[in-house]
């Protein structure tokens, strides 16, 4: 199980018997800390959040592990066999940079997955988009009735479905850049859906776009990458490509296999001739980043052998993904649209140009050292009322005035909803699209959305599923 120098392991390990620190205890830390379980070793977790904040996130220990040691930094890993890291603690963290000097191996949840899994894989990565193309994917995988799972940075506990998994699964994997600091495999059909600036507090925008190229950095001669040919960014990756390479766009034709948007309709070309797959009304989400969407899931779907058929079905059923310009209800005529998983404000743009209606907007949470100018020239023409909470709330609420007649700064998301029940008019959309995290104040972005469909479904007025 040896790795020099504190390596990422290249085989999955041997851990009967080892001792082995899981760091954190989030969805992949308990994922990993299963399995580690399972397979005879003996683990201890460690957790920098208290246990009220473990709590409330509905994060418990496995039964069989040894300690949870929380509420303080990161343990020393000497003494250690394995370090087992989850996503959220960062490659430069002092605790792995002290793995490294104790030449003790690391190794990840996704990491893991991808030695394990007999399955093919599909991955799929992204500044935006991720998450609707992998949940739409699958709904193409379940209308073709092939045997499938969708997993991975869409939430689910990998490891623990490794028994469910045969050499025939599809295996569809949403996939973030701080999963990708740590995967030495690249999926069979590896696809980015584009790469913008975002978590520039994180890491450089050099350092973000050479995680999310890790994606295919491992591919071989016959896999296949879908890269998005309207994006600068990826274009430029696709003299790297090792294998076949497919072009998704929304706006003109592409050489070779590919989707994308000719006529109104969306069309796939495999080896063949193009084929149309449906008419973009057929569409049901907003936007035209929604439309980049959908192209790339048929591009995908198409080198995943899905028939044109079932890619149409479920195009045509699929209403989106939770907090994912969600409708929540009305209020007096006024939409309420749930967009919490907008973490960034290229995301909130997006969120913005779904909508013809006047917007009253949520901005607000923890900020990504991120421009706001493309931001506050578009709600210069589509919002009337900015309510700005949070940790960052000034510094929204400082880049909006001047562009927005009516910016107020509140406390919280709760009183930002009764502000903003006070601002609308019928008509209206008021918009949560925050263009920050959720980590000042919630463990994560799904928890956000939640507490702001109960504040105002609360609301005097309220009635459900009135679409905007």
């Amino acid at each position: 199980m040896t790795a020099p120098n504190g390596s990422l392991l290249s085989a999955p390990p041997e851990v009967r018997g080892k001792r082995v620190l899981v760091y954190s205890l989030g969805i992949e830390g308990r994922d990993l800390a299963g399995w580690l379980l399972a397979n005879g070793a003996t683990v201890v977790i460690s957790d920098t959040r208290s246990d009220e904040a473990l709590a409330a996130a509905g994060a418990h220990a496995p039964r069989g592990v040894l300690r949870l040691v929380s509420g303080e930094p990161l343990l020393d890993p000497s003494g250690y066999d394995l370090v087992a890291v989850s996503q959220s603690v960062l490659r430069y963290n002092p605790a792995l940079q002290r793995a490294r000097e104790l030449g003790i191996p690391v190794t990840s949840q996704m990491r893991l997955f991808m030695q394990l899994c007999p399955g093919k894989t599909v991955g799929i990565t992204g500044s935006s988009g991720k998450s609707t193309t992998t949940a739409l994917v699958g709904g193409m995988a379940r209308e073709a009735g092939i045997d499938s799972i969708v997993g991975g940075n869409i939430g689910e506990a990998l490891l623990g479905h490794l028994s469910e998994i045969s050499p025939d699964t599809t295996v569809i994997l949403e996939i973030s850049h701080t999963q990708l600091q740590y995967t030495d495999r690249s999926p069979a059909i590896a696809a980015i859906t584009n790469i913008t600036p975002n978590h520039l507090d994180q890491f450089s925008w050099d350092e973000y776009v050479g995680l999310k190229r890790n994606i295919l950095a491992h591919q071989r001669r016959g896999d296949s990458a879908v890269l998005n040919a309207d994006d600068k960014t990826s274009r430029a990756l696709m003299a790297s490509v090792k294998g076949r390479l497919v072009r998704a766009s929304i706006l003109e034709e592409q050489p070779g296999p590919g989707a994308w948007v000719e006529r109104g309709e969306i069309v796939v070309r495999g080896d063949g001739r193009p084929q149309p797959v449906l008419p973009v009304e057929a569409i049901r989400l907003r936007g035209q980043h929604n439309l980049a969407n959908v192209t790339m899931a048929c591009a995908i779907a198409s080198e995943a052998g899905i028939p044109l058929d079932a890619m149409a079905r479920a195009i045509r059923a699929f209403t989106g993904v939770p907090h994912r310009l969600e409708v929540v209800g009305s209020v007096n005529g006024a939409a309420w649209v749930n967009d919490s998983i907008a973490t960034s404000p290229e995301r909130t743009i997006a969120g913005l140009r779904a909508f013809s209606e006047p917007v009253v907007l949520l901005l607000g949470g923890r900020d990504k050292n991120l421009d706001l100018d493309g931001l506050r020239e578009l709600a210069r023409s589509r919002c009337r009322t900015v309510v700005c909470f949070g940790e960052s709330g000034d510094l929204f609420c400082t880049a909006m005035r001047g562009a927005v007649a009516d910016c107020t700064r509140v406390n919280t998301l709760d009183e930002a909803v009764a502000l903003a029940a006070t601002r609308t008019a019928p008509g209206d959309v008021v918009l949560l699209s925050p263009a920050g995290t959720s980590f000042d104040a919630y463990p994560n972005f799904e928890v956000r959305g939640e507490a702001f469909r109960a504040v105002v479904r609360a609301l005097p007025g309220f009635t459900e599923e009135v679409s905007p």
